[in-house]
């Protein structure tokens, strides 16, 4: 069973930045599945953030939620066998726990909180 495994969530101030990173083993990260970026907010549905560019042999663009762009970037470290989801000027609209998804596979990683709050 593949299993997602994201990390960098915690407690940062408003206006402050954080960087999560999602673990893919090797072998699904080298497949190239398109992988995004959700949150769920409290009291929230889950809703899309941002997937970085690629997929499986079809080079997608990088997208971003309209409700994040211009703060939040997603990104992927072919060495690092990571995907990255960097957030900038951080507000408490942006508390939330946030999770890799990969389509293709139905996947889900179990998710990591951020709270943003002074």
């Amino acid at each position: 069973q593949v299993q997602l495994a994201e990390s960098g969530g915690g407690l940062v101030r408003p206006g402050g930045s954080l960087t999560l990173s999602c673990a893919v083993p090797a072998h699904i990260f080298t497949a190239n599945y398109l992988t995004r970026w959700y949150r769920q907010r409290p009291g929230q549905q889950r809703e899309f953030v941002a997937s970085a560019a690629g997929g499986a042999n079809i080079r997608l663009p990088a997208s971003v939620a309209d409700s994040v762009r211009g703060r939040f970037t997603a990104s992927r470290d072919n060495d690092k066998l990571l995907y990255y989801l960097q957030m900038n000027n951080l507000t408490p609209e942006d508390t939330a726990r946030y999770y890799c998804y990969i389509p293709h596979l139905d996947v889900w990683g179990p998710g990591t909180q951020v709270t943003v709050s002074s």
